[in-house]
């Protein structure tokens, strides 16, 4: 399996690659971001660009790949409205739009939220809601991932400073959480062995719901939206 991967640095993306390189189908994970990775594993490449908007110098990289595993975007909390739609929208369906020109029969799964909706009166869910309708219009298989809250599994850091202290305090009681609560909490673990179980799957369903996360993450295969 190959994968083409966004978000690297981010605490999502931290989590989902060590499980991408846990996984013996994987033979390579590109990881297209702003600065590179460095990685210790060889079968992951940086490719480097200087925004998602500029995909053009490295855009005949960007095939042939299985799956993309988008996991980048913009806090939901203290972003403005209007870069939180340039993240979210308009960067990931430039992203999209190549890979799925380049990789026709590859598939794309994008980290969206629980209660995404284009019709929400909360800003970050509308706008989530709206990128989601907007990949499910391209001509690729597309499958959207809703998680509600996400324990970092791995040590994940977020890299955003303030979000830190956060994580800190409350990571040990998500992890109790994504027991006890399946619908709502999920871990980056859970995220990143569930995109892989999606990728391999002939049939991947449009949208996945936390607790289907839970369920495909940890093993048990059972991929139907909760």
């Amino acid at each position: 399996m190959r994968i083409l991967m966004t978000g690297g640095t981010g605490l999502v993306g931290q989590g989902v690659l060590v499980e991408a390189l846990a996984d013996a189908r994987v033979s390579k994970v590109a990881v297209l971001g702003r600065r590179a990775l460095a990685h210790a594993d060889p079968r992951v490449e940086d490719i480097v660009v200087g925004g998602f908007d500029h995909l053009a110098p490295v855009a005949d990289r960007l095939a042939p790949f299985d799956a993309c595993f988008y996991c980048a975007g913009a806090p939901p909390v203290g972003t403005p409205e209007a870069h939180y739609r340039h993240v979210t929208l308009d960067l990931t369906l430039q992203v999209a739009r190549v890979f799925a020109a380049r990789n026709p029969q590859g598939r794309f799964l994008y980290i969206s939220g629980a209660k995404s909706d284009p019709t929400s009166v909360l800003m970050p869910l509308r706008i989530k809601g709206e990128t989601e309708a907007a990949l499910q219009a391209l001509p690729i298989t597309t499958v959207m991932l809703r998680p509600g809250g996400i324990q970092p599994a791995h040590g994940e850091r977020s890299p955003h400073a303030w979000m830190r202290p956060f994580y800190a305090l409350a990571a040990p009681v998500m992890g109790l959480g994504v027991r006890a609560m399946p619908a709502l909490l999920t871990s980056t673990a859970h995220l990143g062995r569930a995109m892989l179980a999606l990728a391999a799957m002939p049939q991947p369903p449009a949208v996945v719901e936390n607790d289907a996360i839970n369920r495909l993450g940890g093993g048990g295969g059972d991929a139907t939206a909760g």
